[in-house]
């Protein structure tokens, strides 16, 4: 069953990347889902509502980059048409200043404007509790017509229905091409549209000046009267920085006597998207039988988070963080640097899940050119093997969740490459091999930030530090700092980050060691999304670790243990105790897969098909290991019955 359906418009939007800055003068944009009720169903499900979306995209990239987006965020994708003639619809849009946000549409005869009543299935709607439409769709006969039988169904099945006015004078052909930011013309054949709509409703949303458009005067409370006239839905009215009032029966004489929640004072950075961020809390407070002054809280919340932050979706709450939010108030009253803040809208809206992980570990440079080298073979040969080891994991993965690979760009740029939009989880080192203090490959620059920025976001970047709490004071100093930089720059560019510690190799190792090498990490601001781990032989290390990891990082993705080239017997022997710890989601090993079938191959002793098949044997054997000591542990997972 669903909670919400939202129909009509679905676009990438391509936000400018820079601030304060004409359309004109924009270098580089960022790519975002976009369209009113695609917003609002992302926004509504980061609230923990089950919802869905009718529309049409593209049979293109772009198309799927929107299906694949709303699939990761837990959006019901099963009403999404791919139209095989028509492109998905483009947006630009920028920050110019505190006060303008030109946007310009590119929609002209774009797939959601084909959507039609043929595209609306009786049953799908028939799934959810309530059908949430936006106006743009009200103003194509065909797309009406698709709008309509919507609302038909849904009321005669007894559903509730919702109306976002949604107002855009250029998508009603009521102004140019370069006039997206423009939010009211009057138009009586535009009011005399939506006025025949609106008794189809239960709930009806707008600024203002979208009352004005539907009610047919520039004067608020005459147009929410003559809406009154023919709708006896909730009528709720955005009034900006004021907040919103609702009215579930007669129009007071003043809208400050509206029914109205608390309203939250922050700094607006960007109000592109604010209205659909409103929405999504709205519908979350409607649909759960709140009272109008929390649900008013809500949607005040939601359209403060986006009206701070850079895109539309993107920045609107998860549910944890709306909850931390209101525990915890304004600290910042920009809360795009409120850190805290940050880190909880990072950790919960993270695409995907992993609850385990077996990781085929081939990013090794300086082990595969030793091998090289003892076999007189040209460095070339190691990207060669490198796509052998990927051809592996596959053999072994089979299509399926929890499986993954590292592989780095210098020496196996290939296999990298081929690895991509592949389904496996894909980390990549930047560690210089060997180093210490830490040093980055030549690749990340001097500048982290703008090297990442060429990395596609699949990838993880995983790093690897020798790291010890007995290092001398510069050691430490200058290790930390290169992590934290580095850890800045992944988030900056929307990366996830794998922080891999190892002190055996630097010092002695006790039960606290690697607990405190990770308080460490956090006390420096340093949120890995994954941590990689040595194998620890006793439960009080691991119990130590995963309780500071936990203390620090409620929401972090996980743990994986690393292999140190241990023999099969000894790695069997610390999954089966890091495996009853529901923090270590699975394990990266390579040389004990890789590592002999490398010197054979290298020696021409092996052809290509018998190294693939006999590191998929050993592959496949350690993942089937880690299973057993999952299960033995109580921690089974449906990954394991795979």
């Amino acid at each position: 069953m669903l909670d919400v359906i939202t129909i009509g418009r679905s676009s990438v939007d391509l936000y400018g990347a820079q601030i304060g800055g004409r359309l004109e003068d924009m270098r580089s944009f960022n790519k975002y889902v976009g369209g009113s009720p695609t917003n609002m169903a992302v926004g509504t499900a980061r609230l923990g509502l089950k919802s869905a979306l009718i529309t049409r995209v593209g049979d293109e990239h772009m198309g799927r980059f929107i299906c694949e987006t709303l699939a990761g965020e837990g959006v019901e994708i099963g009403g999404i048409v791919t139209d095989p003639q028509r492109l998905t619809a483009l947006v630009l849009l920028g920050i110019r200043d505190q006060e303008q946000f030109p946007l310009i549409f590119y929609r002209e005869n774009c797939a959601d404007m084909a959507l039609c009543e043929a595209d609306i299935d009786p049953e799908f709607i028939g799934r959810a509790r309530c059908v949430t439409v936006t106006g743009t769709h009200l103003s194509n006969p065909q797309t009406e017509a698709a709008v309509l039988k919507a609302l038909r169904i849904a009321r005669e099945k007894g559903l509730k229905t919702a109306l976002d006015i949604d107002f855009r004078p250029n998508l009603w052909g009521l102004a140019g091409h370069g006039e997206g930011e423009s939010r009211f013309v009057a138009s009586a054949k535009v009011t005399q549209k939506l006025m025949s709509t609106l008794h189809l409703f239960d709930l009806i949303v707008g600024t203002e000046e979208e009352f004005h458009i539907a009610g047919g005067s520039t004067d608020t409370l005459t147009s929410l009267n003559a809406v009154r006239q023919v709708s006896s839905a909730t009528l709720v009215c955005k009034r900006g920085p004021m907040g919103a009032v609702a009215f579930d029966g007669a129009i007071a004489k003043n809208l400050d006597d509206g029914l109205s929640g608390p309203g939250f004072p922050i700094e607006v950075f960007n109000v592109l998207g604010a209205g659909d961020g409103f929405m999504s809390g709205l519908l979350k407070g409607w649909l759960t039988d709140e009272d109008w002054p929390t649900t008013l809280k809500y949607a005040n919340a939601c359209g403060a988070f986006a009206v701070s932050r850079h895109g539309c979706a993107p920045a609107y709450p998860s549910w944890q963080e709306l909850q931390f939010f209101f525990e915890h108030g304004v600290r910042n009253p920009a809360l795009r640097k409120d850190q805290e803040l940050e880190q909880i809208h990072w950790s919960t809206n993270r695409v995907g899940e992993w609850p385990q992980i077996r990781i085929f570990a081939f990013d090794h440079r300086s082990q595969l050119e030793d091998i090289a080298l003892d076999a007189n073979a040209d460095d070339a040969q190691i990207g060669v093997f490198k796509q052998l080891c990927l051809k592996a994991a596959h053999t072994v993965a089979e299509g399926r969740p929890g499986y993954g690979i590292l592989c780095d760009n210098r020496l196996g740029r290939d296999a990298l490459y081929a690895a991509s939009g592949s389904g496996l989880w894909i980390g990549r080192p930047v560690e210089l091999p060997g180093s210490r203090p830490l040093a980055l490959e030549a690749e990340l620059g001097l500048d982290y930030g703008s090297a990442l920025a060429e990395w596609p976001r699949e990838q993880v970047v995983k790093v690897l530090c020798f790291y010890h709490p007995d290092d001398a004071a510069a050691m430490k100093a200058g290790q930390e700092a290169t992590i934290l930089r580095l850890a800045e720059a992944a988030r900056s560019n929307g990366l996830e980050f794998l922080l891999e510690v190892i002190p055996s190799k630097v010092g002695p190792v006790g039960d606290t060691t690697t607990a405190e090498i990770i308080s460490r990490f956090y006390q420096l601001g340093v949120f890995p999304d994954w941590w990689k781990l040595e194998p620890m032989r006793s439960k009080a290390a691991w119990t130590a670790a995963c309780d500071t990891i936990s203390r620090n990082d409620p929401h972090v993705r996980g743990i994986v243990i690393l292999g140190l080239d241990a023999p099969e017997a000894e790695l069997a022997e610390s999954f089966a105790i890091a495996a009853s710890y529901p923090l270590v989601k699975g394990f990266a090993v390579g040389r004990t897969i890789f590592a002999d079938v490398a010197r054979q191959w290298f020696r021409s002793a092996l052809t290509d098909e018998e190294a693939i098949e006999e590191m998929a044997r050993r592959y496949d054997r350690l993942c089937r290991l880690w299973d057993k000591a999952r299960r033995r542990s109580g921690q089974t997972t449906t990954i394991d019955e795979n």
